[in-house]
């Protein structure tokens, strides 16, 4: 852990604080999530075709993440509140039960966009899982994690291959 970067959301009695950001430079910040979902090979074939009855599954999910992202700061109690430039969200079947989720967002603003862009990833991944339940509810979100961050004083972060 860099001691630069200690638990800024404390204050010196140990107290919650929001963090302020107000004499830090606007500058634009990028973020990187991913999530998994694990299903079975039919749920994934129903996904697919757009055979499911409540809809096509990834254009709800890519909605729910967008909106999701817009308003990452209602869900964690100390996140600021940004005006996101962009928020993109991907899916890709990596394995033929195996859904890779991706999102990108983005801001030119005091601080960094990680928390929305892992909101994004996790609500779209519910999304899935609640879009799928009544065919599949042994599915299984796995792996939610920052794939990479760029902008701010600590720079470009790209998450290791291996970890």
């Amino acid at each position: 852990m860099n001691p630069e970067n200690d638990l800024t959301h404390f204050d010196p009695s140990g107290n919650a604080r929001m963090v302020d950001v107000g004499a830090k430079p606007a500058t634009e910040r990028v973020a990187v999530a991913r999530a998994l979902v694990r299903m079975a090979i039919e749920t994934a074939a129903l996904i697919q075709q757009r055979a499911l009855l409540k809809g096509d599954v990834l254009q709800v999910a890519r909605i729910a993440g967008i909106m999701a992202a817009k308003r990452t700061d209602e869900l964690i109690p100390l996140c600021h509140s940004l005006n996101l430039s962009s928020t993109e969200v991907e899916f890709e079947f990596v394995e033929p039960n195996l859904l890779q989720i991706t999102t990108r967002v983005k801001t030119v603003g005091p601080t960094g966009v990680e928390m929305e862009a892992l909101v994004a990833a996790s609500t779209a991944a519910l999304t899935v899982y609640d879009m799928c339940k009544a065919v599949d509810r042994a599915m299984s979100i796995r792996e939610i994690v920052l794939v990479e961050k760029r902008g701010g004083k600590s720079g470009t972060w790209l998450r290791d291959k291996t970890s």
